[in-house]
């Protein structure tokens, strides 16, 4: 017999239906899911990735300008969650069609289980990196931890962030102030690889960092009470948390011409600080590794019409078997080159959705083409641009002429079908 915490514990995670009002959670909670998700060892060594190319201040424009970028795309797209209490995919499915979203949500949830083994296995490789011990071993411990946990749901992701955010800022900043202890001037800093980068390949490197779970975001601000506090919970995220990121591995660039990488900086002090640094570096990635697995799992199981707990065993397993094999690290150049493409789906969803249909009636269709010409379109254009103009911001081109070819292409479909209405009758 089921007592009652434990159905509280593993209550429903709405994966087919909108989230009940008296079922949505509160400011705090929503907030600390969005803000424990980019303030990671990942986001500072994207940092230290932008300040090494492009000097301290141009990096910190383009993470400023990316930054306001994922505010607006992710803030739209949360505010519509919070406003239908959909998840991503049943989002999708008012824009794309009833099934035609499954190559939305089917695209989009291996992506994002993809992330959970990279970072499984840098669990691993970092371990491995500041102490005698298998990095295989420690990839499967942590790859089983982070599975159980991502059974709690959207709890889960609270509770974490909740204890990711503070030990982040504690040891960011003694790592940072460690670091530029000795250093000369960060402000001035010009870089180890000057020119390497272009500010507008900083800015998509910023965006494309969470371009894949920023557009899934409806599978977590859907628990908002209102788009208000959806709207509060994502600027925790963009850009206060991924901007205090991407700072400190900025800052420790800067000073020490390095990686940004917060964990070994503290482990290396040895004693208790070494101790610190294994629980962060399992908290810390443990918070990306769960929103990526609840993400592939609630996205997954829309499509199968399956339970999240259930696909989150399958996924896990799945994930944590390609990070205790060490091919993760394959998957990195195409997840970024995939993160390309991601961003239009997006923009497309807020097009059709705060522009073109705000009044909806009758029968979503099994599939709307309109969507589909507007994301290869946008998308081409971006792949096309990354070719022949990589100093462009890709990410740019494929928001603008995704969700601007879409409107007008609605435009025109509007008008040919009144027209041929009009002819019938």
């Amino acid at each position: 017999m089921e007592t009652n915490t434990e159905a509280e514990l593993f209550s429903s995670e709405y994966e087919n239906e909108p989230v009940p009002r008296d079922k949505r959670r509160s400011l705090l909670s929503v907030a600390s899911v969005w803000a424990g998700f980019p303030m990671i060892i990942t986001g500072a060594v994207t940092g230290a990735t932008l300040v090494n190319g492009l000097g301290f201040v141009q990096a910190l424009g383009a993470m400023l300008i990316g930054n306001a970028l994922l505010f607006g795309y992710v803030g739209t797209l949360s505010a519509l969650g919070a406003k239908t209490g959909l998840n991503f995919s049943l989002q999708a499915s008012r824009t794309f069609g009833r099934t035609g979203y499954m190559v939305c949500s089917v695209l989009l949830s291996t992506l994002v289980l993809g992330w959970f083994a990279v970072q499984t296995g840098l669990v691993g490789a970092s371990m491995a990196g500041a102490f005698p011990v298998n990095a295989t071993i420690i990839a499967l411990i942590a790859g089983v931890l982070f599975t159980l946990f991502t059974l709690l749901g959207i709890r889960a992701l609270s509770i974490i962030g909740m204890i990711s955010v503070p030990l982040f800022l504690v040891l960011g900043i003694i790592a940072a102030v460690q670091a530029s202890a000795h250093a000369a001037s960060i402000w001035a800093y010009q870089g180890t690889q000057t020119g390497s980068l272009a500010l507008g390949v900083g800015v998509t490197l910023v965006f494309a960092l969470f371009a894949d779970s920023g557009t899934m975001t409806a599978d977590f601000t859907r628990w908002a009470k209102t788009p208000r506090q959806a709207w509060i919970a994502t600027s925790t995220a963009f850009p206060v948390g991924n901007l205090i990121a991407m700072l400190v591995g900025g800052v420790i660039a800067a000073a020490t011409a390095g990686s940004g990488d917060v964990f070994s900086l503290i482990a290396q002090n040895g004693g208790v600080l070494a101790v610190i640094a294994v629980v962060f570096l399992f908290v810390n990635l443990g918070s990306v590794c769960t929103h990526c697995l609840y993400n592939s799992a609630v996205g997954w199981s829309s499509v199968l019409n399956g339970k999240m707990r259930i696909l989150t065993l399958i996924l896990g397993a799945m994930g944590t078997v390609i990070a205790v094999l060490g091919i993760w690290g394959i998957f990195i150049s195409w997840l970024i080159l995939l993160g390309i493409i991601v961003p239009p789906i997006g923009a497309i969803i807020i097009a059709d959705q705060f522009l073109t249909r705000r009044e909806r009636t009758g029968i979503i269709p099994r599939v709307r083409w309109q969507p589909f010409v507007a994301w290869a379109i946008g998308s081409g254009l971006a792949l096309a641009a990354n070719l022949m103009v990589p100093e462009f911001s890709t990410v740019v081109i494929g928001l603008v002429f995704s969700a601007g070819s879409y409107l007008v292409i609605t435009k025109l479909s509007q008008r040919a079908g009144a027209a041929a209405a009009s002819v019938t009758n």
